[in-house]
This record gives C-alpha cells, structure tokens and sequence, in this order.
C-alpha cells in the first residue's frame, strides 16, 4: 500500500513518521512524505509522529492512503498561490493513483496535467514514478523502464530503483535488472526494501533458470523477513524457494518449503491462504501427487465462495472455479477416474460459459472429448469436438478485438507518452533560459561577494590583532606576577633571618635552632609554590599556621594567636594566590602587636559568605595604623609602602586574569586606645 503524510494547510509533506501495522510490517515516510507498506484487508494501521495525535486506520482496500495534519494555531496565509499550486498537484497525483488499476488513459491524463504544475524536481520525480506505475499495471514495461529512469534523474530513491530493477525484469533485461538490484546501497534500506531487493534479484535469477542463485537471494530475504517479522514475505519466500527447488529438480527440498509455505498462508488473510494452496496443487500436478492435488482444489472452491461475496474475481485469476474445476478435472482423468472427470469438466464447462471465459471453456471441452475418446465413446467425443471448434472460432474472434483494441490502447499510450516527453523538453529548455539569464546575475553576485569576502577578512584580521593584543597582555601580567612574586619572597626570607640573627645574638642557640628547622620547612613550601598564581586553600592555612607559629616563638611575650576554620567552609573548594594573607600577618606582628605594653591578640578566621564565597579576617588589637606609622622611620615606611603596594599590585592584575576573584579590605578594628587593624579578604570559588 502507498501514502503520504503532509500538512493540510500548505501541503508540506512530513518526514519521519512511523508507520506500523499493529504486530506486522512497519516502515516512515521519506523526505517528501511518502510511504511503502505491506498490508492486507483488515489489518489496522498506526501512524505516529512527536507533532500529532497518532492516527488509527483500518485497511479496507489497496487505494492509496492520504493523511493530512492539521495545523494546532492558524497559519497566516502567505504564500497562498504556492499552497494552492501544491494542491493542485496533490489532488491530481491521488486522482491519477485511484485511476491506475481502472483507467489508463484517464490516470495518464491526470499525471500529464499534474506535471504542468509541478513546481520542483521533487514533484517531478513523484509524477515519473506514478506514470511509471500505471505503465507496470498495464504491461508497458519498456516504457514503465523509460520513467523510472527519469524520476531517478529527478530525485534519488530507493523505492524507484527496486521499481525499476523489476521493470527491467518484466522487460526481459535481464542483466540491467541484477546490475541495478547490486547497485544500490543495501546500508541504505529499511528491512522491508531489503527484503524486495533479495525477492526481486531471486526472481530475476529464475526467470534465467539460475537457480541455485536464485534460492541464495530467496534465502537472504528470507532471512530478514523472519528476523525483522515481516509475516507476509516469510510466507511469500518459503513459496518462491519450494518453486525454484521444483524447477531446478530437488522435488523433496519444494516439498519442504510448501508444506511451511502452506502453514504460514493459513495464518493469513483467506484469500492469500488459497493463492497458496493453488500454488501447491500445481506443484502436486507436475509431480504427479494427483490425489493431494484433488484435495488442496476441491478446497479451494469452497474457499473462493467465500471470497466472491466480498470481492469480485476476474477471469484471469488462478482462483475462479471455472478453472479449479477444469483442474480437478485433468487430475482425475489423469487417473483414470473419467466418472468424476467428467462431471468436473462439465462444471468448469457451464462455469466458463456463465462467466464469458473462453479460454478455459475451449480446454475443457477439448479435455472433454479426448476423455469421450479415451473411454471409447467416439460418438459423444465428435460431439464435443464440434463444440470444441465452435469455441475456438467464437475465441478467436475474440482475441482478434482484443488485439485490435491493444493495438489502439498502444497507440493511444505512446501519444500520451510523446506528450509528456514533450512536456519535459520544454522543461529542460526553460531551465536553459533560466541558467542563462543567472550566468548574468553571477557576476553581479561575484562582486558583491568579493567585497563581503573582504570586510570578513579585515574583520578576522582585526579579531586575530585583538587575540595577539590580549595573549600579549596575559603575558605582561604573568610577568608582572612573576617579579611582583620575587620581591616578596626575598622580604620574607630577609625578616625571617633577622629573627633567627636575634635568637642567636641572646645567646638562645636551642630556640634559634629550632626556629631554623620550622623555618626552613617553611622556606621549602613558599619555594615549592613561588611559580604558582593560586594554590590550594588548606595548603595556603598550613603555611600560615607555621609562619604565625615562627612569629610567635619570636614574640611570646607580645601576643596569643588563634586561626579557625568554620564547619561549614569546604577549604578543598577554594584556591588563593600563594603568600598572599603572609604579609597581613607581619604587618600585624611588626607594626601592631609588638608595640603594645600589654598581651595581644592575633586572630585568623575563615568563614562561609555564600555557596561561591568565602572571607578571611585576620584582625589584631595592636597599636593600629596611625601609631605605627609615627614611630617609622624614613627608610621603614618606604619599605612598608613597596610591601603592600606588591601586594596591592598582585591582587589587581590576579583579578583582571581570573574575573574579580579575590577582594582585599583594610579597616580599623575598633574604637579603643590601641585601635589595631582588620583585613577582610573575600574569596571566590572557581
């Protein structure tokens, strides 16, 4: 069965929508919102998408289906010339899909006018292939060939070459069929046209007697039907296999495959059950199984009844009784059974008669009389020979009109058909016109895109200057971190050894040892991280918890120290310049807390601001910052002033590179006598 998907407004068709038969068959629409899918009457269709409601169907016939989604809010109504030229096509294409088993000529008619409105080689492939399938319906197939291939030229399609491969089959050409079957790109398909392709390279290698590669291709398909649960082809194939075996002489690997082929038809509609069993019976006949044969036709006429009350069956069917009875007939003359013969043919003879089929009432009354003479009753088998020759005139008559309207159904196709391919030269030479008045408009086209070439280079030019300017910046600030970093570090070290120096000079060589080992270990982590521009926030406390320690063995009798962290700060979190916090607590210790006459405090505390933030407060009850700058010298203050302004430096251009990372604040601790100092540093995760 074919049909389409598109939405009702603009015609659009919808790509990818799942199209499933309830436990069977299932495929999607392709870009232009079609669909193949093998069903039969009663099965009930499922069509889902992401963007409608799904849509339940029941197959009642083989017409084409059209769903058409409507739109949830209304479009506004531009382009409505296009939408109507759209569905003028739509329109014309169905009608000429429901004509194409009834009238050729009219389904003809409506592909000519729907290609005088195609607008877009999309369009144009879709009528070619239509067209195409009206010539297969009515055994054109040199011409179904001719527009298969131009479709192709249109717009490449899977579908249309599996058509094609088979159109050249049905035209006996040979080769070309096999070399388009190997053609196409088997990652390509869906599982169902993988299954047509090994049905149709299977049929294309009997019809040349090769088959044993024929029976190969049968069972790759045969293979991916079972696996994907394509019932209808499973039936099928176990069919064509046991066909190709009986042709081929292995009668015993035929009888397998019918017997599954037989099985599997039952589970099926009814009337592909008796298309099977025909099959059988013709197979039980060339091997001489005339009994079963018998058996399997007497069932099918009593299937076909059934089937005649829903659908008519035309005379060239294998299934009308007027042939299962001639059949039953010759088996049982065969067997030397001319009682039952004879009442058979005799049937077939009055069915045939009632139903104008001429062909096979001049066999079997040709059958008839061999068998009067057969059984020695000459008198009865002149009879029937007279009535035997009176068919062939009257049959021969027939056939005479027949060909007489083929010639002129012929005729009529091939005026059609020049008309068409009239159609498409005119095409072809609008589309010469067109890419010559284009040829004009591309060099109006090249400049203007030469000058758009050139504003984009000076703009990649300018942001590739901007790159460098700013790689360059980085750089100087790397720098300037690196030098900022060298001077601190030897200030450190030169206040660190003049502690060591006084230990020394007071004749406390114990204490100055020991003040030496910490220090050194202190000497080695500050070194290990002088490269770094931020180091981990519980690294950066353990050396402020050895530096304060230095401080204090010095100072003792200055101050008590406190440093605490808050359970709910994750110091693993966070990162902080190294030795950043270090020169807040010297200038705490040397300027602050050893000036006081009475014991201080220094107090370190880290505590949680925000989930992406933290504060370091180091705050001392020193001296404070106006005391102490009185009792500087020259020579200190301009050595204190180097010290923060370092830092002061470190903290902006660290802040520039990593967005505001770190803020420094420097304040009063409190309205007393010995004000001392807060620093409040605000930390930011990354």
């Amino acid at each position: 069965m074919k049909g389409s998907v598109r939405e009702s407004d603009t015609y659009k068709p919808i790509p990818k929508v799942n199209i499933e038969v309830n436990g069977g068959a299932y495929t999607m629409t392709n870009m232009d919102g079609s669909f193949n899918i093998q069903v039969k009457r009663g099965d009930e269709l499922i069509i889902r998408h992401k963007d409608f409601e799904t849509v339940y169907y029941t197959i009642e016939n083989d017409e084409r289906i059209i769903v058409e989604v409507e739109p949830a809010l209304q479009r506004s109504p531009e382009n409505s010339k296009y939408k109507k030229e759209v569905k003028a096509f739509n329109a014309m294409i169905d009608s000429a899909d429901f004509y194409l088993k009834k009238d050729a000529k009219k389904s003809i008619q409506f592909i000519t006018d729907a290609l005088s409105q195609s607008n877009s080689t999309i369009e144009n492939s879709q009528a070619y292939e239509v067209l195409a399938d009206i010539y297969m319906q009515w055994k054109q197939y040199d011409l179904a060939v001719s527009n298969y291939r131009i479709s192709l030229q249109n717009r490449a399609n899977n579908d249309v070459r599996l058509k094609l491969a088979k159109a050249y089959e049905n035209n006996k050409n040979y080769q070309e069929s096999i070399d388009t079957y190997n053609g196409i790109k088997k990652t390509e398909l869906s599982n169902y046209q993988m299954v047509n392709l090994y049905e149709g390279l299977g049929d294309t290698y009997s019809s040349i007697k090769k088959y044993d590669e024929s029976i190969q291709s049968y069972k790759k398909g045969l293979e991916v039907a079972q696996k994907h649960l394509i019932a209808p082809k499973v039936t099928d194939l176990n069919s064509k296999i046991a066909q190709a075996y009986n042709a081929s002489g292995k009668i015993n690997q035929a009888q397998t495959y019918f017997e599954n082929s037989l099985n599997l038809a039952t589970k099926e509609n009814k009337k592909r059950a008796v298309e099977e069993k025909v099959t059988v019976a013709d197979f039980q006949n060339v091997n001489r199984g005339y009994a079963a044969e018998i058996q399997l036709r007497k069932e099918v006429l009593k299937d076909v009844e059934d089937i005649e009350k829903d659908s008519t069956i035309t005379n060239e069917s294998p299934l009308t009784s007027q042939k299962q009875n001639y059949k039953i007939g010759n088996a049982y003359f065969l067997q030397g059974d001319y009682a039952n013969a004879i009442t058979y043919l005799e049937k077939s003879i009055k069915e045939a008669d009632k139903k104008e089929d001429l062909v096979v009432k001049k066999d079997a009354t040709k059958k008839l009389s061999d068998l009067y003479e057969d059984a020695g009753d000459y008198e009865k088998a002149l009879l029937t020979y007279r009535e035997y020759t009176e068919v062939v005139d009257e049959l021969y008559i027939k056939k005479e009109q027949e060909i007489s309207q083929a010639a002129r159904f012929s005729r009529d196709i091939a005026a059609k058909q020049n008309r068409i391919t009239g159609l498409e030269t005119d095409r072809q030479l609008s589309q010469s016109k067109y890419q010559l008045s284009s040829e004009r408009n591309k060099r109006q086209e090249l400049i203007i895109y030469s000058l758009l070439g050139g504003l984009i280079l000076l703009l990649v030019t300018a942001y590739f200057m901007y790159k460098s300017i700013k790689q360059q910046k980085l750089a100087n600030n790397l720098l300037a971190l690196k030098s900022l970093r060298s001077q601190m570090n030897p200030h450190f070290i030169f206040n660190a050894l003049n502690s060591v120096n006084s230990f020394i000079a007071s004749n406390d060589e114990r204490t100055a040892n020991k003040y030496l080992s910490d220090f050194s270990q202190l000497m080695r982590s500050v070194l290990e991280n002088s490269d770094e521009d931020f180091i981990p926030l519980k690294k950066e406390i353990e050396l402020l918890e050895l530096y304060t320690k230095l401080e204090y063995f010095r100072f003792k009798d200055k101050f008590n120290y406190s440093i605490t962290v808050d359970d709910d700060v994750a110091v693993e979190e966070f990162q902080i310049p190294p030795m950043l916090l270090q020169p807040y607590i010297e200038n705490a210790v040397w300027h602050g807390l050893r000036y006081k006459s009475e014991m201080g405090q220094l107090d370190i505390h880290i505590s949680r601001k925000s989930d992406d933030e933290i504060t370091i407060t180091v705050t001392d009850d020193g001296i404070g910052r106006e005391k102490s700058k009185a009792l500087k010298t020259e020579h200190q203050k301009k050595q204190n002033s180097k010290g923060m302004g370092n830092i002061k430096k470190r903290v902006a251009i660290l802040n520039e590179m990593y967005k505001d990372k770190v803020d420094v604040f420097v304040d009063d601790f409190q309205m007393a006598e010995d004000t001392g100092t807060k620093v409040i540093v605000t930390l930011k995760k990354d």
